[in-house]
């Protein structure tokens, strides 16, 4: 199988795009549809492989009941979901499991490190981002930032003009009652509490036009305004989505001082593609968070963006 493998490749010589994503994941396949109608090879890694790390004639290359591929081979990579898993072998001898699981573990980061440094879309290595200091940084390179801090009570509360919504990213409770998830929405503060809690993160309310996602690709970005003011059930979070009177989206163009703004703040994070989310006000734009591996689908289909269209072209 291995050498089949390897005078396929020799003897077509191809270009091969690595996808590391979850199964059953609708934006990758939206994108995979994309590559075969441009005629591009791809290999897509899901949440269930568990790949060895093997040598052969030299050349690394890492197998699973699913794929195997020489590393390289691949010329890009888009991380999407997930993480490449890899089979460690266990030993006996206590001190001896201790060595050798060091060494896989260097073995494991040297491949995932190599396919890092290819052609990319994200990376498995940052693909989480922490809220507190992204917020810091953004107002490092100069984008307005609604006023936050953390707290353990309410005492210094403003009511009816402070926010709280999660330290992480968005918050999905699974199995929180009986057959139901739930989720963890933006909410404003209108009474206090009585007693401490866990250190909670707490932002000035910005009274908004409209919200703006934007999507980011080396360089380039996407905008669409969201214009959920006028609707209770989203005025305080657009997720809460109104399915009978959906909000109005609309392509919108970003000021270009905040889009170099944009830039420095991906750059500094070490991103080249993510979701991030603005608040307009008057001449105002309140820069709320970044997701790099944020939903975009809304914005390329309301908008006509065709996104799926520009990753498969990137990649």
């Amino acid at each position: 199988m291995l050498l089949k493998l390897e005078k396929i490749l020799k003897e077509n010589l191809i270009n091969m795009i690595l996808i590391i994503s979850n199964n059953k994941e609708i934006t990758t396949a939206y994108i995979i549809g994309w590559l075969i109608k441009m005629g591009k090879n791809f290999i897509r890694v899901q949440e269930d492989e568990i790949f060895e790390i093997k040598v052969h004639k030299k050349r690394v290359y890492i197998k699973s009941h699913r794929n195997q591929f020489f590393l390289d081979e691949i010329t890009s990579v888009w991380y999407r979901r997930g993480e490449l898993r890899f089979q460690r072998n266990q030993y006996n001898n206590t001190s001896i499991n201790i060595h050798m699981n060091e060494a896989q573990h260097w073995l494991e980061d040297y491949v995932i490190q190599t396919l890092e440094s290819k052609k990319h879309i994200n990376k498995q290595s940052n693909c989480h981002v922490n809220k507190l200091l992204v917020l810091e940084l953004a107002q490092k390179v100069g984008l307005d930032v609604p006023k936050f801090y953390l707290a353990e009570n309410t005492d210094e509360v403003v009511l009816e003009r402070t926010i709280t919504k999660s330290i992480t990213g968005n918050v999905i409770l699974e199995s929180l009652k009986e057959n139901s998830d739930g989720i963890m929405y933006t909410k404003v503060i209108n009474n206090r509490e009585k007693k401490d809690f866990f250190i909670s993160f707490f932002q000035e309310k910005i009274e908004k036009d409209f919200e703006i996602r934007s999507f980011y690709l080396n360089g380039q970005i996407w905008s669409m305004a969201i214009f959920s003011q006028n609707d209770e059930q989203t005025k305080t979070d657009f997720r809460k989505y109104n399915i009978e009177k959906p909000n109005r989206n609309v392509r919108y163009n970003l000021p270009k001082d905040i889009e170099q703004k944009i830039q420095l703040l991906m750059q500094s994070l070490d991103l080249n593609c993510g979701s991030l989310d603005f608040m307009k006000n008057g001449n105002k734009y309140y820069f709320l968070e970044v997701n790099p591996i944020g939903q975009f689908g809304n914005v390329s289909s309301d908008c006509n963006y065709f996104l799926e269209k520009e990753i498969a072209q990137y990649l």
